[in-house]
């Protein structure tokens, strides 16, 4: 199959929630879609090293310790708060609470850019999330949808060291359709 010559477009964004195990092993929860997201920066995480010697850059080396990402989304649902954030629904009076010592629940994060071809899609093993901020805006004379930014690292997976992972214009049929069923982990050979 040929690949993609341009990508554009951005959806099927989910998360599933990560149960870290005595050991430090990662189990993945059953992804939960996230829809509204309307726009996702991933800039690299790690440093650049130059080493000088015979009066030239003598040798370059990178680390990779994942990425700086911002989600922008038309809403936060109550679903992602409850689940990853730690925010609590009381019971009685459905009201939602944001508490100082609430601990949120690192996730791995999918979503697909779409292709001239096939879409693309990824997922980010590691992700921490940030709480978000709140901000609003008057109305004018046309009523335009605000949206709302998540702020995630992307870090490796302690276990192995992986970050991300990426369909190909060569990923079998079958991984590829059950991508969002769940958090792609490829069997041994």
């Amino acid at each position: 199959m040929p690949e993609n010559k341009v990508q554009f477009g951005i959806k099927k964004a989910h998360y599933a929630v990560i149960t870290e195990g005595v050991d430090g092993t990662y189990t993945y929860g059953t992804p939960v879609p996230y829809p509204g997201i309307t726009a996702l920066t991933l800039d690299p995480k790690g440093e650049q090293t130059d080493f000088f010697a015979d009066d030239i850059l003598y040798f370059t080396t990178s680390s990779n310790q994942g990425y700086d990402a911002t989600i922008t989304v038309a809403a936060i649902t109550e679903k992602f708060r409850t689940d990853v954030l730690g925010e609590t629904l009381e019971a009685t009076d459905k009201v939602l609470t944001e508490k100082s010592d609430a601990k949120p629940k690192k996730i791995a994060f999918m979503f697909e850019f779409d292709g001239d071809v096939k879409a693309t899609r990824h997922v980010l093993y590691n992700c921490t999330v940030s709480r978000p901020g709140l901000s609003g805006s008057t109305k004018t004379t046309s009523a335009e949808p605000g949206t709302s930014e998540l702020k995630l690292v992307a870090a490796p997976r302690p276990s192995d060291s992986i970050v991300k992972r990426s369909t190909t214009a060569d990923t079998t049929a079958g991984v590829y359709d059950a991508w969002y069923t769940n958090v792609y982990n490829p069997t041994a050979a």
